[in-house]
């Protein structure tokens, strides 16, 4: 699965650089494929990039919808979701092509890969799977409620999970490729799921909060049962996950990162050096944590979130969205100033 890595104290030796465009974009998602780097935005389609960033080019030939949400590359296609529907290139962005995938309302938020299976979960229209890299596409809604808000999707095994987020709420679970899906809510408040991270036999969904159900839950299997799993998290609004080993960071929206090195059984603030509290992206490179923040930039850890610095210098926008990291190289997708290339992890920054 090709994750799309959805988003104080300045420190002299590290600067972000504005790459050169897309000036203008509410970056909503990015990709990398190879030395193919994809941005897309949410008012003016896609560019790409060959050079690491430094230069960006429009590539929107054939791509009549603009809003571009998700990305997903399977074998020598790029899928692009957007509010329009699906369009695929299979010559790197060069031409695009709309898909028909019969779909009512065609606002797809997120994809999944599993082997040779491809799922694109929609606004209101459930989920969708294509067999032949996005070629044709099948609804697979046996079990799913009707005119649901569908998020996010995980993969684990066999197992394909897709979190609701409306009042439907609630996860789901397919254990054969789509077919069916049975609702795996035992001990879960039907609210709406904001994400959905995999570790290991760990199945973390995180929830808006509602009176005491929101937070974390946790499902150790395979979804049949649901734990809510808040120890020590002080702030029940969780907008993102993302997994080190066995650290597991949890973003909230106002109270900053908690992680949980015990499966979820406990969660300890790590907001030492954090100056803005609304985490909105979290990735790992290597030993590194990045966050991106509502209207903070972008924060760096080298030590599993014990302590942060900010990494920020040269950012014009300070709401980062998502991020997509390559090796050493980290991108941030930030609200409607483009994108921003760290080539070193961090320590310092370059165009």
């Amino acid at each position: 699965m090709l994750l799309m890595l959805l988003f104080g104290m300045c420190n002299s030796h590290a600067q972000w650089v504005r790459t050169d465009g897309p000036y203008g974009g509410n970056i909503r998602a990015l990709s990398i494929n190879e030395e193919y780097i994809f941005a897309g935005t949410f008012e003016d389609g896609i560019f790409l990039s060959i050079d690491e960033g430094a230069t960006w080019t429009e590539v929107n030939n054939g791509l009549d919808g603009k809003k571009v949400r998700s990305f997903a590359i399977s074998g020598a296609n790029i899928l692009a979701g957007t509010m329009s529907g699906l369009f695929t290139s299979a010559d790197n962005g060069a031409n695009w092509i709309n898909v028909m995938m019969g779909s009512t309302n065609p606002d797809i938020r997120s994809f999944a890969i599993s082997g040779d299976n491809i799922f694109a979960a929609t606004w209101y229209d459930g989920v969708f799977l294509s067999t032949d890299d996005g070629s044709s596409w099948t609804a697979v809604n046996n079990g799913l409620p009707d005119r649901s808000g569908d998020k996010s999707l995980a993969v684990s095994g066999n197992n394909i999970f897709v979190g609701i987020q409306d009042s439907y709420g609630g996860v789901y679970l397919s254990t054969d490729n789509g077919s069916s899906w049975t609702a795996v809510n035992n001990g879960f408040p039907l609210k709406s799921v904001t994400s959905l991270a995999i570790q290991g036999e760990n199945i973390f969904a995180g929830i808006r909060p509602l009176g005491n159900n929101g937070g974390i839950y946790l499902s150790t299997d395979n979804g049949s049962s649901w734990n809510a799993v808040n120890s020590g998290l002080t702030n029940l609004n969780v907008e993102s996950f993302t997994v080190s080993g066995d650290h597991v960071f949890a973003g909230t929206e106002g109270g900053g990162v908690f992680l949980s090195t015990d499966n979820g059984a406990s969660w300890n603030a790590v907001n030492s050096g954090l100056m803005n509290l609304d985490i909105r992206s979290l990735a790992v490179s290597g030993d590194n944590i990045f966050a991106g923040t509502e209207g903070g930039g972008v924060y760096l850890s080298k030590d599993n979130g014990s302590s942060w610095n900010v990494r920020s210098s040269g950012l014009m926008l300070l709401n980062v969205y998502s991020f997509a990291v390559s090796g050493n190289d980290v991108f941030a997708g930030t609200h409607s100033n483009g994108v921003y290339l760290s080539a070193d992890n961090g320590s310092s920054w370059n165009a």
